[in-house]
């Protein structure tokens, strides 16, 4: 039994185990992730290989939202932070699931905003849905009469952390503090 309840709270990262904090999400052999093309905010098109050419924070949401995303992306970009004070680049990337308003243009006066290295990420609807599904994102229209918005964007909340040679390392609730977060991605680099 001993066992069991162990395997259950333990990553294995190149055989060396990870204990999972109340926020990881344990992605042992999950299917989740995978190559992408998008537009990034400057409109240049990005290919996954060419983003993820190290540590890299993913997260899926729009910039109209009006309470979830904007708390999260300031948590990413925090963790960022923290993790350059201990010597640990980390590229911060959006995905938009909005891209009918988030225009490369929307993007790059947003992500100017919230950090110098943010990268922002927007596409064709084919693409936004293509790089969801690799990453197992929910997203869904919701019409909100009477709102400024007009209509408002249903969809998961997690953040990936992805390496160039591993795909996706580990999983992160949004719920999570950028200390934390920092913390946990910090372990789980030093264990690959």
């Amino acid at each position: 039994v001993a066992i069991i309840v162990a395997a259950a709270v333990v990553f294995t990262f190149a055989g060396r185990p990870v204990d999972l904090s109340p926020n990881m999400i344990n992605v042992e052999g999950a299917d989740i992730g995978g190559p992408f093309e998008l537009t990034a905010q400057t409109g240049e098109r990005i290919t996954s290989e060419e983003l993820i050419d190290g540590p890299t924070l993913i997260y899926f949401g729009y910039t109209f939202c009006p309470d979830v995303c904007p708390i999260d992306v300031q948590k990413m970009a925090q963790a960022t932070d923290l993790l350059a004070e201990d010597g640990i680049a980390l590229t911060p990337v959006f995905v938009t699931v909005d891209p009918e308003r988030d225009t490369p243009a929307e993007l790059a006066e947003w992500a100017a905003a919230v950090h110098p290295d943010l990268v922002a990420l927007t596409g064709s609807t084919e693409d936004i849905r293509a790089a969801a599904d690799a990453y197992k994102v929910y997203y869904q229209k919701v019409d909100s009469e009477g709102s400024a918005a007009d209509y408002l964007m249903n969809h998961t909340s997690y953040f990936y952390l992805v390496t160039p040679g591993d795909g996706l390392v580990a999983m992160f609730r949004h719920d999570i503090t950028p200390e934390g977060l920092a913390s946990d991605i910090e372990r789980v680099l030093a264990a690959l």
